[in-house]
């Protein structure tokens, strides 16, 4: 009957709120009965020592008096179920300004000798100001307090632990106690500041990170666990994380003060730790100035500009004083989304989206011939390796010959910059991807070596990106959410990862240094065991791996390496003014010689087998080996 009632009542106030008059009807009221209260404590509760009437009077007067300063502070205005402490502050405003007036209206009387109804005892109002501003709060609490346990039932709660007691974690805790939809019931806060442990913070206690065990996570019912401070290291981040990553609760992760809708968190923002919080890495440090320099007033070309490296890098250059984004693309509905992206997030972006394959020299010539592009970013490629390896003659087309076209119009319409996204798959290439793009290193040095070319050449080399299209990262996510098995071709493969934001700007950052030529190298990190990323992501969502989802190893497929590498053995580390940056000084090539090689082998492509595009390869990039060619 009791949760009847309650739901309800809830039901009845979820949608709807308090007329503001209602609520000042009930302020007003309690002022007058906290009055009426306010004798009879003055008197012991001996009535027959006062006269009724002159106490109602007073009490009138009281309450008009109270009623213009809410109406000046608009008090009553607050949405009761969220009561916050400024609301609290303008009730202690209201009464004290009350209270300041009644004590100069009772002095005045006794001065001027003023009927009886405007001399109020001063210990009368004394003894009101405690009880009216005892009970206003105490109205504006007890519909907080009760909107917060009756708005979800208290089975269905879920405990959680919030690790910071700092400023951020008493921002969480109360931000859960005012959500009216609040499904979380806090036991305590978890912090690595000794002299807080075992002190209570807000009312909640708190606890050593050391207490985080399966025993006890179990018998405190704890599901889940909440990160919530704001200034901490990667690293230690990523340490914490990995504490509790195998304890089976829902992660969460407090975003920044400056995503924060109008300076306030709610609930809705907090999100599910990500694979990339687990890596560790710290933000970059980009040379801002250089950077904006390079792009001021400029046409910038983005080739594959709806793949995950273009649009990634269409989202850093919006922030930037270009002058307009060309942007190119062959994929149709990847081409839509990116619109729509720009359209809504991006409202000030100058550009212009073109659907165009690369290797279409008349309309590449076209698009170059009408927009004079400045600084050219190429990142459109084929880059799945499997797919890759079964259609050599489409990877060196489009790898290869996009990359040549491009290339050459740069230099036609004598753009400033070319830069060019590849693979530490061309390290030591054993797939036809790999290969290609290996291509592509020596097809931009060559043009860099070309005299009389003002372009600057630039290559930029790296690894993974954590979720781009067809990687490993949301592959894994789908056969969790489809229970298993999640698939890995060796228990012992490796890769290099990194966000694709942090490649995006380090793509930028490189394309404003050196002289060009260079090849640009990115600080991957530590190669990471793909076994561990997907047991990670088993962790993530929640579950036990090998008990909850299998893993299933499956044999390396065509092509594919157990690990990758960023410098080939002919290469030489050298260091820039960024530590996340190094060049690889290569040795000399046979660069005049090159591109007839891959104009021959772009040459009727499709009338040559897959055997001798593979072998047109090898003539280009010695030491390149396949086994897995087919036609």
């Amino acid at each position: 009957m009791i949760n009847r009632l309650k739901l309800r009542t809830i039901q009845l106030f979820k949608h709807h709120s308090l007329p503001r008059w209602l609520v000042l009807a009930i302020d007003i009221s309690a002022v007058f009965i906290a009055f009426l209260v306010a004798y009879l404590l003055r008197y012991n509760f001996e009535s027959y020592k006062f006269t009724w009437k002159i106490a109602i009077i007073h009490a009138v007067l009281t309450c008009f008096v109270y009623m213009f300063f809410m109406l000046i502070l608009k008090s009553y205005s607050g949405l009761i179920r969220q009561t916050t402490i400024k609301d609290m502050f303008l009730i202690a405003v209201t009464n004290t300004s009350a209270v300041i007036v009644l004590f100069v209206i009772t002095v005045c009387s006794r001065k001027f000798d003023l009927p009886e109804v405007f001399n109020i005892p001063g210990s009368i109002l004394m003894i009101h100001y405690g009880a009216a501003t005892i009970s206003l709060v105490f109205f504006r609490v007890f519909i907080k307090m009760f909107f917060m346990y009756a708005s979800a039932p208290s089975n269905k709660r879920k405990n959680v632990l919030i690790y910071g007691s700092g400023e951020t974690g008493i921002i969480v805790k109360r931000m859960l106690e005012s959500d009216p939809k609040n499904i979380y019931q806090l036991k305590g806060f978890i912090d690595d500041n000794i002299k807080l442990q075992g002190k209570k913070v807000d009312g909640f206690p708190v606890l050593s990170k050391n207490i985080l065990t399966k025993d006890f996570i179990e018998t405190e019912r704890i599901e889940v666990f909440i990160f919530a401070i704001k200034d901490i290291s990667a690293f230690k981040k990523k340490e914490v994380l990995e504490s509790v990553i195998d304890l089976g609760l829902e992660i969460l992760d407090t975003p920044s003060f400056d995503q924060w809708f109008n300076g306030n968190l709610q609930v809705k923002q907090l999100r599910k730790v990500q694979l990339e919080d687990l890596l560790g890495r710290e933000p970059i440090t980009l040379d801002l100035k250089r950077i904006d320099e390079g792009l001021k007033n400029k046409t910038i070309l983005v080739t594959g500009a709806a793949g995950s490296i273009g649009s990634e890098i269409i989202r850093q250059l919006t922030k930037y004083n270009y002058k307009k984004l060309v942007l190119v693309d062959q994929a149709e509905t990847p081409s839509f989304y990116l619109n729509n992206e720009l359209m809504e997030k991006f409202t000030d972006c100058q550009y212009k989206l073109i659907i165009g394959d690369v290797t279409n020299h008349k309309k590449m010539d076209f698009i170059f011939k009408k927009y004079h592009p400045e600084i050219v970013f190429h990142a459109a490629a084929y880059k799945h390796v499997p797919v890759m390896e079964r259609n050599p003659h489409e990877a060196f087309r489009v790898n290869v010959g996009g990359t040549k076209v491009i290339s050459e119009l740069a230099i036609k319409y004598k753009a400033e910059k070319f830069v060019m996204i590849s693979s530490d798959k061309a390290v030591n290439p054993t797939n036809v991807m790999g290969a290609t793009k290996k291509v592509c290193e020596l097809l931009v040095q060559a043009q860099a070596r070309r005299s009389g070319v003002k372009t600057k050449f630039i290559t930029t080399r790296f690894g993974n990106v954590l979720g781009s299209n067809g990687s490993v990262i949301p592959l894994f996510k789908k056969q969790i959410a489809a229970g298993g098995p999640v698939t890995i071709t060796d228990p012992e493969i490796t890769r290099f990862f990194m966000t694709i934001p942090e490649a995006c700007q380090l793509v930028l950052e490189a394309g404003f240094m050196g002289n060009g030529g260079e090849i640009f190298i990115f600080d991957m990190g530590k190669p990471i065991k793909i076994l561990d990323i997907a047991t990670k992501l088993i962790h993530l969502s929640g579950l036990e791996p090998y008990k909850d989802i299998e893993i299933k190893f499956t044999g390396l497929r065509p092509g594919e390496k157990l690990y990758e590498e960023l410098f080939s053995d002919t290469e030489e580390e050298l260091s820039t003014h960024n530590s996340k940056i190094s060049i690889a000084r290569v040795a000399e090539a046979d660069y005049e010689g090159i591109l007839p090689k891959i104009n021959d082998a772009l040459v009727n492509i499709y009338e040559k087998s897959g055997p001798e595009v593979i072998e047109a390869m090898k003539e280009i990039v010695p030491g390149y080996t396949s086994k897995y060619a087919t036609t």
